[in-house]
């Protein structure tokens, strides 16, 4: 699971619910450290004091796989209507990925991704 760096814990908890649709399994504000899931996915989102012994400092890119391109559109269309800050949504990539990123307020990335190569065969 990626544990996402965040500055302050109570901002990004609110903006992953609230905009990416997560559920916070567990919080820890003591510990700068909660618990967040979304279908099968999940993830940790830590402070600056939680990773302060570590040497992970943000901004990251999380990937995030979706099953398909059906996947991927809602996805999209449900983040943006939430309110989240995310790019186009791109139908084909040189790497044969359908895909778009969203950005969380520390500037880290979630790039949420189908990749169709497997449809096409080995055309590398």
């Amino acid at each position: 699971m990626p544990e996402i760096p965040v500055s302050d814990l109570s901002a990004a908890l609110a903006y992953y619910r609230d905009c990416l649709g997560f559920a916070v399994d567990w919080a820890d504000e003591e510990l700068g450290l909660a618990g967040l899931s979304q279908g099968g996915a999940r993830l940790f989102v830590a402070a600056a004091h939680y990773r302060a012994h570590q040497a992970s400092a943000g901004p990251q890119v999380t990937w995030y796989n979706m099953a398909g391109r059906a996947e991927v559109d809602d996805l999209h269309a449900c983040w943006r209507a939430a309110g989240a800050k995310v790019d186009a949504l791109r139908q084909e990539t040189p790497h044969r990925l359908h895909e778009f990123l969203a950005f969380d307020p520390d500037g880290n990335i979630l790039r949420v991704f189908y990749d169709y190569g497997w449809e096409e065969g080995s055309k590398q």
